[in-house]
């Protein structure tokens, strides 16, 4: 695997996943993120860090397959992602729903 650098791994974090499922991760200061299949675990790590400014505990990750989807009568192919979830100390958080 080639090694990613710190200011691309940041571009391939795509974007926060939530679902109602993921909501309730919330309370328990875990938070889902889709991310380039790519990433390993201590870029993601240290990606995440380097955006929000907070202190990952621990990191849980899936590789996502592929789906085949359908438009009309033409077929294609979803891309395939990587689902992390991250655990944060007690004392950080991630402020997703800004009121900016």
């Amino acid at each position: 695997m080639a090694r990613i650098n710190l200011s691309s791994s940041v571009d391939l974090i795509k974007y926060p996943l939530i679902t109602s499922k993921t909501n309730l991760l919330f309370e328990n200061n875990q938070y889902t993120f889709l991310v380039d299949p790519r990433l390993n675990k201590v870029s993601i790590k240290k990606a995440i860090e380097f955006l929000f400014n907070v202190k990952i505990i621990k990191i849980n990750s899936c590789n996502l397959p592929k789906k085949k989807r359908r438009v009309g009568q033409f077929t294609g192919i979803r891309p395939r992602y990587k689902k992390v979830i991250v655990k944060l100390a007690k004392d950080n958080k991630i402020d997703l729903f800004s009121n900016n």
